[in-house]
């Protein structure tokens, strides 16, 4: 692992990688669900690229720097961007991706905001993002490694965290009542669902609808359904996001999943008796539905390399067991379960190992292919 803090230091690395012929990995936050930020080969840490700067409604943000930083420092100014609420996920990686977060709805991607960028190429020279690498930046990964990112910043808002619970007799009805009631959400309310099947068989499902709302009232009588507790804090958008984020402890579990894009409800009778059937010991199931629509579905699906923009949820199912374990048969079968209703459609920060481009990126790979060869043409930071 090499630490980069500056320019030099990652033209540098990349030039140790190509001296001994390493294959090249790239990180910022370190984290990923593939375990693309890591690798046997030379691992560029630009984790000590940190710092953000304000100039007017336009932040600089130095490719390394965490959401904690980015929030804490734009809160000072009364400003954010439109992201997610994990503290230690890198700004660039949730960027070359896309980025949901409690804004999205409202805002947009990460990747919308997205103004400006400098990247170094393999071959250690630093480029401004033109039209179209801007455009491949947009949610499409990087052919290089991204050292700076310029983004569009908004008022950031005052807003009324919540969470949800449910009876576990209720998960059907949950599920089903919050798929209908997604597809007509103000843009400003941003409820995600989640549903655990814990590692112990013994134990009942836990169903919760958590996210962000403007006010406290605009979350009564959001599924039409009693819930058992219910938890409100209102504030500012930085104790909004810290509220969501909770504890952000480490788990030394490993987690396998299949996410995919739904414009049409699945059926959540039989999503919820699969999810009970057939318990393992150990393996903990979880079905994580997050809202689309709004300012999400208002850009074209050509404009960025992100092209996932009709749909009306983003569905993640995922098998979490230990180290040494593999999930059982439950997480493929769900998905063969759900998969008829979806659009084949892939949430790139959520990669599947062996799944092709185009379930990532659509009708926009053979453009991102391109743009790739030309500021990469040895196919260096290539990963999928």
């Amino acid at each position: 692992m090499r630490p980069c803090a500056t320019f030099a230091d990652v033209v540098a690395a990349l030039a140790e990688a190509r001296a001994a012929g390493l294959p090249v990995a790239v990180r910022g936050g370190g984290h990923c669900f593939a375990g693309r930020s890591s690798g046997t080969g030379l691992v560029v840490d630009i984790s000590p690229m940190n710092g953000v700067s304000l100039d007017g409604d336009r932040a600089v943000i130095r490719a390394g720097t965490r959401l904690a930083e980015v929030y804490d420092t734009l809160a000072a100014h009364g400003r954010t961007i439109p992201a997610g609420c994990g503290p230690t996920v890198g700004v660039a990686g949730l960027t070359l991706g896309g980025g949901l977060g409690i804004l999205g709805r409202r805002y947009g991607l990460t990747c919308d905001s997205l103004l400006a960028a400098t990247m170094v190429t393999a071959d250690g020279r630093e480029v401004e993002a033109d039209d179209d690498l801007l455009w491949a930046l947009r949610g499409g990964g990087a052919p290089g490694v991204v050292t700076s990112l310029t983004f569009r910043t908004v008022t950031a808002p005052d807003s009324t965290a919540f969470r949800l619970t449910f009876p576990a007799a209720a998960a059907v009805d949950v599920l089903d009542a919050w798929q209908h009631a997604v597809a007509d959400l103000d843009d400003a309310l941003a409820p995600s669902l989640v549903i655990v099947a814990p590692a112990d068989p013994g134990s009942p499902l836990r169903v919760s609808v958590f996210g962000a709302a403007p006010r406290p009232a605009a979350v009564d009588g959001l599924l039409g359904l009693t819930p058992t507790t219910d938890d409100r804090n209102h504030g500012t958008h930085r104790e909004t996001k810290r509220w969501l984020a909770g504890t952000d402890e480490p788990d030394d579990r490993y987690a396998y999943l299949h996410s995919e894009f739904h414009r049409d409800t699945v059926p959540a009778a039989d999503l919820v008796a699969r999810l009970l059937a057939d318990r393992r010991p150990g393996e903990e199931r979880e079905l994580d539905l997050s809202p689309w629509g709004g300012a999400y579905t208002r850009v074209a699906a050509d404009a960025t390399a992100f092209p996932h923009r009709d749909a009306r949820f983003l569905l993640k199912q995922t098998a979490t067991v230990a180290p040494d374990d593999r999930p059982g048969a439950w997480l493929d079968d769900s998905y063969a379960l759900t998969h008829p209703y979806g659009t084949g459609g892939v949430y790139p920060n959520f990669p599947e190992p062996g799944l092709p481009e185009e379930a990532y990126f659509l009708g926009n790979t053979a453009r991102l292919r391109r743009i790739r060869s030309d500021h990469d043409p040895a196919a260096v930071f290539t990963s999928r």
